[in-house]
């Protein structure tokens, strides 16, 4: 919680709109991993009573985005080893197919879009921007299923995303040009109409930006080993 700031709310459709904003700090890895987080004080920097903040953060359980260890406590959860594979998996699958939609239906202007996604990303990772980086990265994969018209394959990416925001968050400054080289492989298939060398772009881009996670993971259970014995 300390150093983020959220920007004061309208008092119109709060409960959705507290929702939406926690949420969408979780998808961008403004919460890191085992970060405590209190109603109290997400109320505060949101600008509103506890009441909506208490409704978000219940469906942030159910959505498995945050975990309650007591009464009083709620912390962003800790991804497993085994918890990753699991979701990556079930990425590569759906970013896959939302890949191959986008290649089928993109118009134009969403070649052009994808297009400035790129540029901007290259410009933050030149600018060590790591987290408007992260955002972008987040953006261009939210945008094949958006141009794919896939309304709820979308909802359900989105669910992945809150889990794994966190921790993509944590390890992007260490996988450099991994996280991004593939783009450029997504956008000429789109480009050429290719949904067979769409899929595969994207499946590569999960896979060898997730090889600096899976790294960080195994880090993280040799040292729990360590500590064990």
């Amino acid at each position: 919680m300390a150093g983020f700031n959220f920007e004061t709310l309208e008092r119109e459709n709060l409960g959705e709109t507290v929702y939406a904003r926690v949420a969408e700090a979780l998808i961008k890895g403004r919460f890191a991993p085992d970060a405590r987080l209190t109603i109290r004080e997400l109320a505060q920097s949101l600008g509103t009573s506890v009441t909506p903040v208490r409704d978000a953060i219940l469906r942030l359980i159910q959505d498995e985005a945050l975990v309650q260890k007591s009464a009083r406590e709620v912390r962003v959860p800790i991804i497993t080893l085994e918890r990753y594979r699991e979701i990556r998996q079930i990425r590569l699958k759906l970013e896959g197919l939302a890949a191959r939609e986008a290649a089928l239906k993109a118009k134009a202007k969403d070649i052009e879009r994808l297009h400035d996604l790129i540029a901007l990303n290259e410009r933050a990772i030149a600018d060590k921007n790591w987290a408007e980086g992260l955002e972008l990265n987040q953006t261009f994969h939210f945008a094949l299923a958006d141009i794919g018209d896939m309304v709820v394959l979308r909802g359900i990416l989105n669910r992945l995303w809150l889990q794994m925001g966190p921790l993509i968050a944590e390890s992007y400054h260490e996988g450099g040009r991994a996280m991004i080289d593939n783009h450029y492989a997504v956008l000429a298939a789109v480009e050429n109409k290719d949904s067979d060398a769409a899929e595969r772009a994207i499946i590569a881009d999960i896979t060898e930006g997730g090889n600096v996670i899976l790294e960080r993971l195994f880090s993280r259970r040799a040292a729990g080993a360590d500590q064990a014995n």
